[in-house]
């Protein structure tokens, strides 16, 4: 709880900050940008959340978002699919990988940095071949009511991608923080000998870690795809691990497992965009705005580290 207190403050802190630093004229659709990125990056920011949580991690988050993108726009646009059945190829498509990945870690017994770093490579490289290394677009014709339904609506004056994210909380934060299944993942990234000697099915629930954080990096590829209308295999979702890592990390999601709130999540990652607007703002080049985030993430893996050796049970271990 004083972890997120703590988040809440830091956030209105900058927040307010952001606001004095912006012209009057620009605040409305300053607010609204935030609402959208927080909206979309926070999708993936939960579901490697969860991962982090149960002690697993996915470094192969972005390659697999340009392989869901470049499957929904090749599907629409060169197959003649309905947005509907390759959004449903799509959600199939995450589900194997993160059962494969499930599969790899638990019963291969392979590390889970090796499985997805090697995912990186294999997703962009299918993505590049599925897309023929090409970009895929889609017009105004064909997806004009999936753009309305994942990207243009807009409800009391927010976009659509912020509700979603909403939506998204109620799930995780009733699976993680209400449910006997949350109190497993904690319990597995906590100690998962454990958790194993408790009578808790390990696998099971680390497998089901990963495919929340697949389904969640496809919801994202269908937002991304929705407001970008182009799918480029070779470059989209590059480095968005990196956003969804930093903004679980920043949130309170500790890298060793067991720890961390839904909504600390939802806070890290509003936190990561205001940064990154001020850095914007303040006139950093863009070539500098993944170092500004790669501190901020250094940043918060030393705040974690500190905060856990103040804990007396760390000490007296």
């Amino acid at each position: 709880m004083k972890k997120l207190i703590g988040l809440v403050l830091v956030f209105l802190v900058l927040y307010g900050a952001l606001m004095t630093m912006l012209p009057s004229a620009s605040l409305a659709q300053s607010n609204f940008n935030l609402a959208r990125n927080v909206g979309v990056y926070g999708l993936i920011s939960l579901g490697v959340g969860v991962l982090i949580i149960s002690g697993g991690i996915d470094l192969s988050i972005g390659s697999f978002i340009g392989l869901c993108a470049t499957v929904l726009a090749v599907g629409v646009q060169r197959k003649g699919w309905s947005p509907g059945a390759a959004i449903g190829v799509v959600f199939l498509l995450a589900v194997a990988v993160g059962l494969l990945h499930g599969l790899l870690v638990t019963k291969a017994k392979l590390q889970p940095f090796v499985v997805t770093l090697c995912g990186l490579f294999i997703y962009r490289g299918l993505a590049r071949w599925y897309g023929e290394d090409t970009n895929a677009g889609v017009g105004a014709e064909e997806l004009a009511g999936f753009r309305y339904v994942f990207a243009d609506f807009q409800f009391l004056g927010l976009p659509v991608q912020f509700w979603y994210l909403l939506g998204a909380v109620a799930v995780f934060g009733v699976l993680m923080h209400k449910s006997v299944y949350g109190r497993y993942l904690f319990a597995i990234g906590s100690n998962d000998l454990a958790a194993k000697y408790s009578g808790i099915h390990v696998d099971r629930y680390r497998m089901l870690a990963y495919v929340l954080c697949s389904v969640s990096a496809a919801f994202f590829s269908i937002l991304y795809l929705a407001e970008i209308n182009t799918a480029q295999p070779a470059s989209t979702g590059a480095w968005m691990e990196l956003y969804a890592i930093a903004g679980a990390v920043l949130g309170g999601c500790s890298l060793r497992g067991g720890e961390g709130t839904i909504a600390g999540i939802v806070f890290g990652t509003a936190i990561l965009f205001v940064l990154k607007t001020a850095v914007i703002i303040a006139g950093v080049p863009d070539e500098l705005e993944y170092t500004a985030i790669g501190v901020t993430l250094l940043f918060g893996a030393m705040l974690d580290e500190f905060l856990r050796r103040r804990n007396p049970a760390v000490r007296k271990a």
